[in-house]
């Protein structure tokens, strides 16, 4: 009989336990239902999380239990961490979407910080280490060109020199950035206050300097551009910002090789924007740290790309043949190749209109040589990408800008100087590439060739922009570098008063 009677209450147990289990699974239900419009989505991954340790009948503690007073109303513009975005853009820096939507919002309004890629802390240096160095003098006190005037930004000098001019696109960007009616993508934007800052600019146009001022002039025995050098570091070395980081948090363009020369081991520990590594030491510049950007190509574009059938030439070189380090290839290449009827090899110089010579030279080519000289890169690359001439890389120790994100395979050919330099290995290659082959790679350049041009204004996804994004990738590790290298420095004056 005692079994009997204990079937009925076993049997409501079991009903009271399924209807509590229902009724509580309808709550979070309806709860998630009504204020789905306001509550970002991971909270309810946070509710389920704590439910499921709500109903562990082996938990006993009571505080991870849910909490009784839970709000009535939930905030709607909840930030979202910066590091997912990085990370974002650091798997797909291209991305047409992003690109677009951020054109939009640039052509709307001015950038909210809150919403863009990168927050930059750019320094209000002296006009002589910027645009004073072009020539430009504002008024008294007056330390940036009027954007909202197109005739006060001074223009960048034409023939090579423009080649180094990354640093002069990048200020006008940030400057951009807080000027209306400027249409730019809100990729990196200018911030007032250094505590909100990802990163720290330093506008020092140091291509231009050396350009310009690396020889005597007059009765002058130092050099304006190792003055100015040696200004920018001790400028550097007495702001706080610099002294918090160790300068890790800086960014320094020196793209011409020869630029910073007498700066760049003071200034090391800046993440620099350099055309390759081929002069600095592996512990002065580094692909961890460091940022490859592109040369501005100099040769002028416009018009069809010309196809396969209509480019004669097989293989196209023209420029400085007799180079010192790891150029001297250029010359041994040159016995080997000078005397083959579809190779164009010879000796070149930017005199004589010697620009557009290699520019009708390379639109009538199929395939550019790109060979190391005195620097493991050279802006020949980024002309033959802008004449939609496949370029032939000879050079093993060169850095491409963005690798991480684009596939250079698919529109340049890489070969060994080693094997370029076996007698017939060069040509045996190239002339064995089909039609198809080689139109699916000029395909390729085309598509990919806006991401090597340097515009104002800031087009999505050109070179400036791509330059912001890389930039933006390195941004966790530096701040991984800073917070180990400071996890001693609150207590350091204890100890020096004990």
């Amino acid at each position: 009989m005692l079994e009997k009677s204990m079937q009925p209450s076993r049997f409501l147990l079991c009903m009271i336990t399924v209807s509590m289990f229902v009724l509580i699974s309808s709550y979070v239900f309806l709860l998630q239902s009504s204020f789905s419009s306001s509550l970002p989505g991971s909270f309810f991954g946070i509710v389920l999380n704590k439910t499921s340790v709500y109903f562990n009948s082996n938990s006993v503690s009571r505080s991870d239990e849910l909490p009784n007073n839970l709000p009535l109303s939930f905030p709607t513009n909840i930030r979202k961490p910066k590091s997912s975005t990085q990370n974002n853009v650091c798997q797909d820096c291209s991305s047409n979407n992003d690109e677009m939507r951020l054109l939009q919002q640039g052509s709307k309004k001015t950038c909210d910080p809150n919403q863009v890629i990168l927050r930059v802390f750019m320094y209000d240096l002296p006009p002589q280490f910027h645009f004073g160095l072009l020539g430009w003098n504002g008024k008294i006190g007056q330390i940036w060109p009027d954007l909202s005037n197109p005739t006060d930004i001074p223009s960048y000098p034409g023939g090579l020199n423009v080649q180094h001019s990354m640093e002069y696109w990048l200020t006008l960007d940030l400057l951009s950035s807080s000027t209306p009616g400027v249409e730019r993508p809100c990729s990196a934007v200018r911030v007032n206050n250094v505590s909100q800052a990802d990163i720290i600019f330093v506008p020092f146009f140091s291509s231009l300097s050396y350009n310009r001022h690396s020889k005597l002039h007059g009765t002058e025995k130092v050099n304006m551009n190792k003055i100015l050098q040696s200004k920018l570091v001790q400028f550097l070395m007495h702001r706080d910002e610099w002294k918090r980081s160790g300068g890790k948090d800086h960014l320094i363009v020196a793209h011409h090789p020869n630029s910073m020369l007498d700066a760049r081991k003071k200034l090391g520990s800046a993440m620099f924007v350099l055309a390759d590594f081929g002069r600095y030491s592996a512990q002065i510049a580094n692909l961890d740290k460091d940022i490859i950007a592109p040369y501005k190509h100099v040769v002028r574009i416009g018009g069809n790309s010309v196809p396969f059938e209509e480019r004669p030439t097989l293989v196209y070189f023209q420029g400085a043949i007799y180079r010192k380090d790891g150029g001297v290839i250029r010359q041994k290449l040159y016995h080997l190749l000078k005397d083959e009827k579809d190779v164009h090899f010879t000796y070149g110089s930017v005199h004589d209109n010697g620009i557009g010579k290699v520019g009708q030279g390379m639109t009538s080519s199929k395939f550019c040589l790109n060979i190391a000289g005195d620097t493991p890169s050279s802006n020949r690359l980024f002309d033959a990408i802008a004449s939609h001439c496949v370029p032939v890389i000879i050079s093993d120790e060169i850095e491409l800008p963005y690798e991480d994100v684009l596939d250079y395979s698919e529109f340049c050919i890489f070969v060994r100087e080693s094997d370029a330099l076996k007698k017939g290995f060069l040509l045996d290659l190239l002339r064995g590439i089909k039609h198809q082959h080689w139109n699916k790679m000029w395909e390729k350049l085309k598509e990919v060739e806006h991401h090597f041009e340097y515009r104002y204004p800031s087009q999505p996804g050109d070179a400036v922009e791509m330059i912001w994004k890389a930039v933006s990738c390195k941004v966790p590790s530096i701040r991984l570098r800073v917070h180990r290298q400071n996890r001693f420095r609150p207590f350091e004056h204890i100890g020096k008063i004990i």
